[in-house]
């Protein structure tokens, strides 16, 4: 709990390089689009970080570019690299087993941080790069950590959600349907993609499963795997992928383990 109110203007800005950085270019109307912020307070914004140096404007075009100084604000995080590195060869064997690609992500406040993925360039690779921000409600790897996790974090990460406007964000407003949902990923085992992120993510194209990586029977991750409904449905995949996800899930956790015992492998 914060010790005092939070400045407004630091928000902000914070609001607006978040959407520059995520759109990679952004024009005030994008932003304003995102945010909802009114146009002259997204312009002083803009100004105050191309002065401070996170954002410059395009030679030729009306928008708005990250810098390289962004890279500054995400180098002391380091929670994703032991997970990234012990998933690293379980990623590579299910891609290859699966032909679909999958991503090993760890929780970070009020999203799951994608810390290693197999995924190429081309439709599945859009805007999931390592350390993409997955969100919990509607993501596989996001539900399948919430239904796992330690109550205090499940607790503390709704209350963080509970002021979002995200359609898939809208059940936190309806207590005895999330705790069901909830509840039938634990009874299930593994969770799957919301349509409403599927929607706005990928035209609907896409879906996933996702199962948690559990150590002493508590969630320290999740791992998926996407795929296109065009070409597989639901049912099927969850038919084709649990029993390699699982497997894959336990190795990743005995691996972690292992890590934060100071043991091999």
């Amino acid at each position: 709990m914060a010790s005092f109110e939070p400045v407004t203007a630091v928000l902000r800005a914070f609001d607006v390089l978040l959407t520059v950085n995520r759109l990679k270019e952004a024009s005030v109307g994008d932003i304003y689009r995102e945010i909802g912020l009114n146009r002259p307070t997204i312009v002083r914004m803009l100004e105050t970080l191309i002065y401070a140096g996170f954002v410059s404007r395009h030679p030729t075009q009306a928008v708005y570019l990250p810098t390289g100084r962004t890279l500054d604000l995400s180098c002391g995080y380091q929670k994703h690299e032991e997970m990234a590195t012990v998933a690293g060869p379980v990623l590579v064997r299910l891609h290859k087993e699966l032909q679909w690609p999958s991503d090993v992500a760890v929780f970070d406040r009020d999203a799951m941080v994608v810390a290693r993925t197999s995924r190429g360039e081309g439709f599945l690779h859009f805007n999931r790069r390592p350390g993409y921000r997955a969100p919990l409600l509607g993501t596989s790897i996001g539900m399948a950590f919430l239904a796992f996790c330690a109550e205090e974090t499940r607790q503390s990460a709704l209350a963080a959600l509970s002021v979002s406007t995200d359609p898939w964000n809208a059940v936190i407003r309806q207590p005895e349907k999330l705790k069901r949902l909830l509840g039938a990923v634990r009874r299930n085992g593994y969770a799957t993609m919301n349509p409403a992120y599927s929607d706005v993510s990928y035209n609907g194209a896409a879906s996933a499963v996702g199962l948690p990586i559990l150590v002493n029977g508590v969630a320290v991750g999740s791992l998926n795997v996407m795929f296109l409904r065009s070409s597989v449905d639901e049912d099927g995949a969850i038919a084709r992928f649990l029993k390699p996800l699982q497997k894959g899930a336990a190795e990743i956790a005995r691996a972690l383990a292992a890590v934060r015992s100071g043991g091999e492998g």
